[in-house]
């Protein structure tokens, strides 16, 4: 978090006041809590309910109408459905228990807990799978309060309670969960600070959802931008004709469409899946292409991985130079397969990895930025007619290598490119600093909530 956000965050509480007078809650990261608020062991105040995965090969057992709560569900803080569904028929035969509402889920293991703590409270009957625990709690505690209380102290949590478990996922260690001392205002009192959270946390998400709809329609323009410019040109009054591909349209009269193989001097792919694993990444060596390093239009620098020099000429020609075209063959939802950029200057000693394809292109012909623009811009289109497989979209070297490309005259390649280059910097300028907006109304709601539920701030007088 940057100085600048610290200031405005505490700012924007300032306008509370704190308590009249504070207790010591004996919890170091808790500090001094209201004085007239209770500071108790979480066995003192509730207790942990387990669940279940009925067998999955008795159909008879699933899609069912009951919610059957997995973390995959815990993306949003009320829950009322769920992706898998089970029958009654599942709840009399296996065990597992139908949990009434409210409870307060939360994930007791699995790999979110290493950077998050989600929580979640059910507003309909579920069942639970066994990474997860449905908390229940003595009568005067409320199931809101909790949830808003757990969300408050989540990040404090993660180092309290969750250590390293088997395979190097992450778990919560249930003896010393039950031993976090937490704090218990009076109920009436949960109930004012979970309604002023509801509707002070409402408005900073209705915020965060119109400025996040601001990046998507910055990030749609310079798309459609990309897409006109690398297959229309720079000027709209020259002459089109029809390409003859479908994912090119019309483009300019005097551009030349052909084949993606007839301006490369040499392609490649990575070497085959089991050749190279995450067992063979050292801490240096060759750089190794990884599919999320290859972005739409842009390389991706921040996730890295190399092997040894040795065992990477063992593996064959795989080689990236800077400038290569580095080409995605396996596609997602928002990752489009096909998608290209340009290998960075600094990038060697490099390699790419299965299902990323190195073209090195005829510099005579074709300008590596303009030909990434253009495979990008049409990947999603190209895929609809090249691509295979039903869940992610797949394409090979040789499809690959196929495509078909239009390309205008070397310098109008490169003119495109400039052009292109002072857009994208602008439009990056414009979406960081909503971007930054973002960070600062989420760091705003974080620290309302932890304020509010460990009695920092005084909301009573809030409460609408």
């Amino acid at each position: 978090m940057t100085d600048a956000i610290k200031r405005e965050r505490s700012g924007a509480l300032q306008r509370f006041k704190p308590y009249p007078a504070y207790n010591d809650s004996g919890v170091e990261w808790l500090g001094e809590i209201p004085a007239h608020w209770e500071a108790a062991k979480l066995w003192q105040v509730g207790r942990a309910m387990s669940g279940g995965t009925p067998a999955r090969e008795e159909r008879t057992y699933w899609d069912g109408d009951i919610p059957w709560v997995s973390p995959k569900d815990m993306k949003r803080r009320l829950i009322d459905s769920s992706q898998d569904t089970v029958t009654e028929r599942a709840i009399e035969e296996t065990g597992i228990k139908l949990i009434a509402p409210p409870v307060v889920l939360i994930v007791v293991r699995g790999m979110i807990l290493a950077h998050s703590f989600p929580v979640a409270i059910t507003t309909v009957p579920v069942t639970i799978n066994q990474d997860m625990k449905a908390l229940t709690f003595r009568d005067g505690i409320l199931p809101l309060f909790m949830g808003w209380l757990f969300e408050g102290i989540g990040k404090r949590l993660l180092t309290a309670v969750v250590e390293e478990a088997a395979h190097g996922t992450k778990a919560i260690r249930m003896d010393q969960w039950r031993s976090v001392i937490v704090p218990v205002p009076p109920d009436g009192e949960q109930r004012g600070i979970s309604a002023f959270l509801d509707r002070e946390t409402a408005r900073i998400d209705a915020l965060v959802a119109k400025k996040q709809r601001l990046i998507e329609l910055l990030q749609e323009q310079r798309t459609a931008r990309i897409t006109r410019a690398v297959t229309k040109g720079l000027d709209a009054s020259v002459p089109l004709k029809d390409s003859g591909v479908e994912w090119l349209g019309k483009i300019p009269l005097h551009w030349e469409s052909l084949a993606l193989s007839r301006v490369s001097l040499s392609k490649c792919d990575g070497p085959f899946g089991s050749g190279l694993k995450s067992e063979h990444y050292s801490e240096s060596g060759i750089r190794v292409v990884r599919l999320q390093n290859i972005g739409w239009t842009e390389f991706l620098n921040g996730d890295r991985a190399y092997i040894d020099q040795t065992y990477a000429g063992q593996l064959g020609e795989h080689s990236v130079k800077a400038d290569d075209v580095l080409i995605a063959g396996l596609g997602d939802e928002g990752h489009p397969v096909g998608r290209a950029c340009v290998a960075p200057a600094e990038i060697e000693p490099a390699m790419v990895k299965a299902d990323c394809f190195r073209f090195r292109l005829d510099r005579r012909r074709a300008v590596p930025r303009f030909a990434a623009f253009q495979l990008s811009a049409t990947a999603t289109a190209a895929a609809g007619s090249l691509a295979t497989g039903a869940t992610r979209a797949r394409m090979n070297l040789t499809t690959t290598a196929s495509r078909k490309v239009a390309l205008p005259p070397l310098r109008e390649q490169q003119a495109i490119v400039d052009a292109l280059d002072g857009q994208s910097e602008r439009h990056r300028a414009l979406i960081a600093k909503v971007s930054e907006a973002v960070e600062r109304l989420e760091e705003l709601r974080t620290a309302l909530i932890s304020a509010a539920v460990t009695g920092k701030i005084d909301v009573r007088g809030d409460v609408a």
